[in-house]
């Protein structure tokens, strides 16, 4: 059980980057690209995303990949390496890293966690994810009452959200992927006698 707990939270650490191949992502300056064309291995190489938004393709020349999905970077490519071939060319591209914006905000993680604390993460972390970034859960770790406390800023209430662990580990789907908000507060409580 602790092997499939560490490879899921490893997974889930790499989250950012699942998300980054998926259709809606837009690409960032500072995302590291992967080019295949299938017609000439020569031209497949790694491209990081300028400042300036721009990568440099060999016969392709400079193209605007910021702000834009993966999708249509291939496009744009192929398009511009069309004229070097007999047919228009099959090209891949791929994020390999996203940027590292720096823009972090705190969260606090307590209880039953590795190495319990403050956190400080990025934008679009989700629980699952602050909870791998605190080393995990503990082995007495009540993993069917995870609370997420939460101040709402328009009314000052905190709200409590109860997650479980358990359930997300047996396979369940989880409805919605809470995203953490500054200065939230992740508690694992120690499990009871007979739970």
């Amino acid at each position: 059980m602790r092997k499939f707990l560490l490879a899921t939270l490893l997974a889930l650490l790499a989250a950012p980057l699942a998300y980054a191949q998926s259709a809606g992502y837009r690409i960032q300056p500072g995302d590291q690209l992967a080019i295949t064309v299938l017609e000439d291995e020569t031209l497949n190489r790694t491209v990081l995303v300028l400042p300036d938004g721009r990568i440099s393709v060999p016969l392709a020349g400079t193209i605007q990949a910021q702000g834009r999905t993966v999708d249509t970077v291939e496009n744009a490519i192929a398009d511009r390496l069309a004229s070097n071939f007999a047919v228009r060319p099959s090209v891949f591209v791929s994020v390999t890293a996203v940027s590292d914006t720096g823009e972090t905000f705190p969260i606090y993680v307590v209880g039953q966690v590795a190495d319990p604390g403050l956190r400080e993460v990025e934008a679009g972390t989700t629980l699952l994810q602050a909870i791998a970034l605190a080393g995990g859960l503990e082995r007495f770790a009540a993993t069917k009452r995870i609370q997420l406390r939460r101040n709402d800023p328009a009314t000052g209430q905190e709200r409590l959200y109860l997650f479980n662990f358990n359930a997300v580990e047996r396979g369940a789907a989880i409805q919605s992927m809470i995203t953490m908000r500054e200065g939230d507060v992740i508690v694992v409580p120690e499990r009871r006698l007979f739970e």
